[in-house]
């Protein structure tokens, strides 16, 4: 998900923005841009799939997307994962028209970054109600005071599902100009649903494009005026009522009159004689199908709420523990600076303040760290000092293991007088990845053994972490995957994956290398080299 300032808390002008409807069916694009202009919306242009999408998206200004799940070419998860992963297109909204039902799958729409959910099928007014759901404002969290304590993030997606479990009794539309037949109707009915009446055409009309509108209409056919065939007729040609779903309960029984009501789209012909049991048997079975597809269409709009619920809480979370340990830095900061301070208070106090940094670094890293899985991380790469964050992790481990006295080293082959080669990368990511290899490394070694970090002047670069003790062959083959772990307690697996896709994240690898003949494991990673002066100048670099 993002933090669209702009879209969550400014009111938008539905009528002022551009829409860009995706569907591979031309019958569903002119259905959506339809329904569009059925709300006085003009400003739509259409793509036949993703690729074209995101032509359109690059050439024109476009507000928001509304895009089918299941195309060819590129799909409309495709799509979104294009769209966020593109700096000038990432803030656009984009609405997912779609049939699916496994739960997973949504998840990840979710995951990818998805406004909204729009279930098919679907009429304007559910439309209508998307959008308005995008694009109404949202209030701006208060600041909390810090003895508050704040509210739990729901650890995962569905844990927010009830939000939106409980469902309105269906709406039911009767139209019948015998008041004796509404009644009577109208009591078969009323214990289990919402039900509206209408004793002609014209008011039949005005209660199908009411809001919210029925989720099925029985209708009569024989009425003074404007018959039910033509009340039908009327709603088919309105794409706000097209799909509206629609029972015909009448006197007559030909054939001819039937056919007639099924041909304008009726989903059942029923006769007013019928066993009034039989009748709400028919009706119960069909509105649980109705039902069925409001019940998902909650659903996901519960998921999108949980989800944006737990983004705030992780916004608010990371935003608390920078300032406290903004704070704590300048302590600290202050107190070493102090010249009263004995020479060994202050490097003790050094300490502290690179080990606060360090946490700062990865609260930092957390938001970074889902961008990368999610495919939406753009690397700006720079001139990364690898020698000066491999020494400065290397003194923090030295500390923090000093219990297991073990002499950790790191060597370069570079000569004395030479400028240690640099990485072209990022020095936050680089910093996290190479804390979590060399702890992990550190953690393995037995105590008094040699950990060492050698950085090879190569091209690309390699950095060599190696310890005594060998990984377990049942995670061997596993080692970078996410929760692989093994004889560690607390151990969470989440280090070594980590690590990984930071070093994918910088154009580089990690490889493990393990022997059971020497005793020792050895994490190799590869970096692309920042091009240095000599190199530039075509010199020998070496």
């Amino acid at each position: 998900m993002f933090d669209y300032e702009t879209l969550l808390y400014k009111p938008m002008n539905l009528h002022e923005l551009n829409y860009l409807v995706v569907d591979d069916l031309e019958l569903m694009r002119a259905v959506t841009v339809n329904q569009l202009r059925g709300m006085g919306l003009e400003k739509i242009k259409v793509a036949r799939n993703g690729a074209e999408a995101l032509e359109l998206l690059r050439s024109f200004k476009i507000d928001i997307v509304l895009s089918d799940w299941n195309m060819p070419v590129m799909t409309g998860l495709e799509l979104l994962k294009a769209i966020r992963a593109d700096a000038k297109l990432a803030k656009i909204p984009v609405l997912m028209i779609t049939a699916e039902t496994e739960r997973q799958r949504i998840e990840a729409v979710i995951s990818a970054g998805v406004n909204g959910l729009l279930v098919k099928p679907y009429n304007a007014g559910s439309l209508k109600a998307r959008l308005d759901r995008i694009f109404q404002p949202r209030d701006k969290p208060a600041p909390m005071p810090p003895s508050t304590p704040r509210a739990a993030a729901p650890k995962s997606l569905s844990d927010g599902l009830e939000l939106g479990a409980a469902l309105l009794p269906s709406r039911i539309l009767i139209v019948d100009d015998s008041p004796v037949i509404l009644t009577l109707l109208s009591q078969l009915f009323k214990d289990e649903y919402q039900v509206i009446t209408a004793n002609d055409g014209a008011q039949a009309l005005t209660l199908c494009h009411a809001t919210p509108p029925p989720d099925l209409v029985l209708m009569d056919v024989m009425m003074p005026g404007m018959d039910g065939f033509e009340v039908v007729r009327r709603l088919r040609e309105n794409q706000a009522t097209a799909q509206m779903p629609v029972i015909f309960v009448t006197g007559l029984t030909d054939e001819e009159a039937r056919l007639k009501g099924m041909e304008l789209g009726a989903v059942d012909f029923v006769s007013k004689t019928s066993d009034p049991k039989a009748l709400r048997a028919r009706i119960r079975n069909f509105i649980q199908f109705v039902d069925m597809r409001r019940k998902l269409q909650t659903d996901y709009d519960a998921m999108l709420d949980t989800a944006r619920v737990r983004e705030d809480a992780e916004h608010m979370t990371r935003h608390d523990m920078k300032g406290s340990l903004a704070g704590i830095v300048g302590m600290v900061q202050t107190l070493a600076d102090d010249e009263s301070m004995a020479p060994k208070h202050v490097a003790q106090l050094r300490l502290v303040e690179q080990t606060a940094q360090q946490v700062m670094n990865m609260v930092n890293m957390s938001g970074e760290m889902y961008k990368i899985e999610m495919g939406q991380f753009k690397l700006k790469a720079q001139a990364v000092q690898l020698g000066e964050i491999l020494h400065r992790i290397v003194d923090l481990a030295r500390s923090s293991f000093a219990d297991k006295q073990l002499t950790i080293e790191v060597d370069t082959d570079t000569a004395v007088g030479i400028e240690i080669p640099q990485a072209l990368g990022d020095a936050m990511l680089s910093y996290s990845m190479f804390q979590n290899l060399i702890k992990n490394a550190c953690e393995a070694a037995p105590a008094k053994s040699r950990v060492v970090v050698a950085l090879r002047d190569e091209s690309p670069l390699r950095i060599l972490i190696t310890n005594n003790g060998v990984v377990p062959p049942e995670i061997r083959d596993r080692f970078f995957n996410k929760f692989a772990t093994s004889g560690k307690a607390g151990g969470s697996g989440i280090g070594t994956y980590s690590a990984q896709m930071l070093a994918k994240a910088q154009n580089g690898s990690i490889q493990m290398l393990t022997s059971d003949a020497l005793g020792s494991t050895t994490l190799i990673v590869s970096l692309p080299r920042y091009p240095s002066k000599a190199a530039a100048s075509g010199k020998s670099v070496l």
